[in-house]
């Protein structure tokens, strides 16, 4: 096992599952924010029923959940086997969705099929080179096909290979992965300096609370 399938395996034992229904009651959603019921929904990826999009960085697997709900193809892959257990648990029923253990720049590089869209809630494009993830995806994204993604805007001067922290026992110094940070006009360019088109880098307000930030969300088109 890898040093990132070990932190993000530490990560999956942190996080709580989704909650059985949200304040609608629905059994499935999407959410591109980490604050529950706000933000746009599944609309942004412009997918039809049929259509096949890509997870990177699934995590328990939500998001992917909710768009086979939908009817649509939707293939999650997570380097944590211990989320994709999540996933399997309380998802595998589900026709439609496939999940796979895997990196997202081997898996994209390894991979026949195209896709309608390619998606990231807080996951891969966060924490993966985008100069070695962006070729990859552009590669598999179909003509037209959609690529939105959502992390937590950039501390203002720290932008570029960050350092994020896993936090272990109390005697244990903290795992740590790399992020990569940008502000919206630096992810604009990025994605067009990589071909992609219509590219829109915004960030969402939080909802009223104390102490909360907004969330970058980026969209852009093969």
């Amino acid at each position: 096992m890898t040093d990132t399938a070990i932190a993000w395996d530490t990560y999956s034992r942190q996080r709580p599952e989704r909650r059985p229904v949200n304040a609608r009651g629905e059994a499935t959603w999407f959410n591109w924010t980490q604050y529950p019921d706000h933000g746009p929904g599944a609309e942004l990826l412009n997918l039809t029923p049929g259509g096949r999009a890509l997870d990177l960085g699934c995590g328990k697997g939500g998001n992917a959940a909710h768009l086979a709900a939908l009817g649509m193809n939707a293939v999650g892959i997570d380097i944590s086997a211990a989320q994709l257990r999540s996933a399997e648990e309380r998802w595998g029923h589900l026709a439609g969705l496939a999940l796979h253990q895997a990196e997202a720049v081997s898996f994209l590089r390894g991979a026949s099929e195209t896709f309608d869209a390619v998606y990231s809630v807080y996951g891969a494009l966060w924490f993966t080179a985008p100069e070695l993830l962006l070729p990859a995806i552009r590669e598999r994204l179909r003509p037209g096909g959609r690529l939105v993604f959502s992390q937590r805007p950039p501390v203002e001067g720290c932008y570029g290979c960050q350092a994020s922290y896993i936090p272990r026992g109390a005697d244990e110094d903290p795992l740590v992965v790399k992020r990569w940070d940008y502000d919206p006009d630096a992810w604009e360019q990025l994605l067009t300096e990589y071909g992609f088109m219509d590219v829109r880098a915004t960030v969402l307000e939080a909802p009223p609370g104390p102490r909360r930030v907004g969330t970058l969300i980026v969209t852009a088109r093969a």
